[in-house]
């Protein structure tokens, strides 16, 4: 049965997953030190299909500029290597021994602008996520049968603050991540 309460919870749970999808993306950027989340997204075509990396290697950061993967199947290291290549993160991986060792490149400030701007196209999916829910939430509102229309504007109201609560969440990770990357 859809109330007005189940709908908000239902579009509150949506906008939480759209900010923790948006941390999980901008925990892949990382301006000053390697972290083997930075390779979290990469994915790499393993026996015919698309696997993430976690499923194919382990990775591993021994030195702050430096990340290693070490494939479970020494077979695939050049699969894996030629994934982190094309995985738009502008790293060069080199393979040694069935081990990829991946350098960070140094941060210019060219570098750096260039991952503000990856960061603004993540974040800029997290808000269009949270705008779905809440689209997605005042449609449901008003089929809703037996609720007068007061309840249904006052929902949508609250809807909307909601929405505008999450924006807000979005562009608080935005500083936040900004100021990372450009501290030199």
């Amino acid at each position: 049965m859809n109330n007005i309460q189940n709908i908000m919870k239902e579009t509150r749970i949506a906008m939480d997953r759209s900010i923790e999808s948006t941390k999980k993306e901008f925990s892949t950027i990382h301006a000053g030190k390697a972290s083997p989340a930075m390779l979290d997204t990469v994915k790499v075509e393993m026996y015919g299909t698309m696997m993430s990396m976690n499923q194919v290697a382990t990775v591993s950061a021994p030195e702050p500029r430096l990340l290693v993967v070490t494939p479970f199947d020494k077979g695939q290291a050049k699969a894996i290597e030629k994934a982190i290549r094309e995985g738009n993160l502008g790293l060069d991986p080199a393979q040694q021994g069935g081990v990829i060792r991946v350098p960070l490149p140094s941060m210019n400030q060219d570098r750096r602008k260039e991952l503000v701007k990856v960061v603004h196209k993540f974040a800029e999916e997290g808000k269009i996520a949270v705008r779905h829910a809440r689209t997605h939430g005042r449609e449901v509102l008003k089929k809703l049968s037996g609720v007068s229309e007061d309840d249904v504007k006052h929902a949508e109201k609250d809807l909307q603050k909601l929405h505008d609560d999450f924006i807000k969440k979005i562009d608080d990770l935005i500083k936040s991540k900004e100021a990372e990357i450009m501290e030199v």
